[in-house]
């Protein structure tokens, strides 16, 4: 039989003896309240009739004989408080021989547990310690309570803050998806006819599996805070609750780009046949302006223009008939793709319209830039110099005559600029010879 406690130390005074008493009293009247509360907790309550698994169903089992042991231990721990009250209230004042017994009671290993709860039940059932019991001081008993305590204390805590958090989010969760598959089906999302309606398939899936786990086994749902060792220290892990949300998140708001679809594909349709409209005069423009530079423009290589797009208007036809009849998931992602490849359309014909109008805008350039130099010698009163009248003339017959060689052209326009830019130079004045350009001779 194995004893646990100190040294009684000396016998107690009836001072002291009332002190301990009043002091056991209260922390009885804390652990009965502590161990009522325990036994009421809505956590322990539905750990006690729910059907486990994993974990939990582990931890549940060794809290439940915890608490069961709990009981055990405070009924011996109120029985030895019970005797060393009902030893003092004999006699107003005690003698020697009371206070002896009272020490004993108070101090000393008088708390005895019999049978399995001595060694907390479990292997050691069969030990001689088991059949002859345990004795224990109050004080040690109550150390040993305070650990049992706080271990199932933490199990029931965090158990219950599981269920208290995520089976509700789950079901808020599950509402929101049922709403979402709703909206899916009038839109045409369905299950092996669009990606977003097998994801809504899978999470439904997901999340039933999810909230099973969560009321069988709510301890591997459960992260202790790391460094406390306060009972119900952690919180509920969301991880994969919050992994689901997002995902139905995602796939809500590609349902409601379906739906917005549905609600807007004849003004989105409208636009499509604008812009591939717009690409088509465009490249009627560019069409028409190759042939006038092959007719007006010597000497140059023009692109050639390329056809309407005829893929694109078959697939807009495409677009209509998704329309008409309401197959809006298919639709949504056709639309988008049309979308693209007509400004990409609209792109390539204006930048052909560019190239193949290139020569003519040189030209339309050279002709501003000799009428420009003929202004200015007018100006300064020099039009009618021989030699700038025969430049221009030769510029301006190459400029406006067809084919118009570009490159002939360009020299013509740059002598007739290089002759006007020396008659404008400073003139410097003389006696003789006034009014010539500096350098020339007499």
């Amino acid at each position: 039989m194995g004893d646990t406690g100190h040294a009684l130390g000396p016998v107690m005074d009836r001072d002291e003896v009332d002190r301990a008493l009043a002091r056991l009293g209260a922390e009885h009247e804390a652990i009965e309240s502590s161990l009522l509360a325990l036994q009421d907790h809505a956590g322990r309550r539905l750990l006690e009739g729910a059907e486990l698994t994993g974990a939990t169903q582990e931890r549940w089992a060794e809290a439940d004989a915890s608490i069961t042991l709990l009981w055990t231990y405070f009924e011996a721990w109120t029985d030895t408080l019970r005797a060393a009250r009902e030893l003092r209230a004999r006699r107003r004042w005690s003698g020697r021989e009371d206070l002896v017994a009272l020490t004993g009671l108070l101090r000393g290993p008088s708390v005895t547990v019999a049978g399995a709860a001595a060694a907390g039940g479990g292997a050691a059932a069969g030990t001689a310690a088991v059949r002859l019991g345990r004795r224990y001081t109050l004080s040690a008993l109550v150390d040993r309570m305070n650990a049992l305590y706080a271990s199932a204390l933490d199990t029931v805590v965090a158990a219950d803050a599981v269920w208290s958090a995520l089976p509700a989010r789950i079901d808020m969760l599950s509402a929101e998806l049922r709403r979402t598959r709703e909206l899916a089906r009038s839109v045409g999302v369905r299950p092996g006819e669009h990606p977003a309606g097998d994801d809504l398939e899978r999470i439904t899936r997901a999340l039933t599996r999810l909230r099973e786990r969560v009321v069988r086994d709510p301890l591997s749902f459960w992260t202790p805070a790391e460094g406390s060792s306060a009972p119900g220290a952690g919180r509920p892990d969301t991880t994969a609750y919050d992994r689901h949300a997002r995902e139905l998140e995602d796939v809500r708001r590609e349902v409601e780009a379906v739906l917005t679809v549905r609600q807007d594909a004849e003004s989105r349709l409208l636009r499509l046949r604008d812009v591939l409209s717009r690409a088509d005069r465009t490249l009627a423009e560019a069409r028409l302006a190759r042939g006038e530079v092959l007719a007006k423009i010597a000497a140059t290589e023009v692109p050639a223009v390329g056809g309407p797009p005829t893929v694109l208007q078959e697939r807009l036809s495409t677009a209509a008939e998704y329309r008409r009849q309401g197959l809006w998931h298919r639709l949504s992602p056709l639309l988008e793709e049309l979308e693209r490849k007509a400004e990409e359309e609209l792109v390539r014909a204006r930048e052909s319209l560019a190239a193949v109008t290139a020569p003519l805008a040189i030209r339309a350039e050279l002709r501003g830039r000799l009428d420009a130099y003929r202004a200015k010698v007018s100006r300064n009163g020099l039009a009618e110099d021989p030699l700038l009248v025969e430049r221009y003339d030769i510029a301006r017959r190459m400029l406006w005559s067809a084919p118009c060689d570009l490159r002939v052209a360009e020299q013509a326009v740059l002598r007739y600029q290089r002759a006007a830019a020396e008659l404008l130079r400073p003139v410097m004045p003389t006696q003789e010879g006034a009014g010539r350009p500096e350098g020339a001779q007499a």
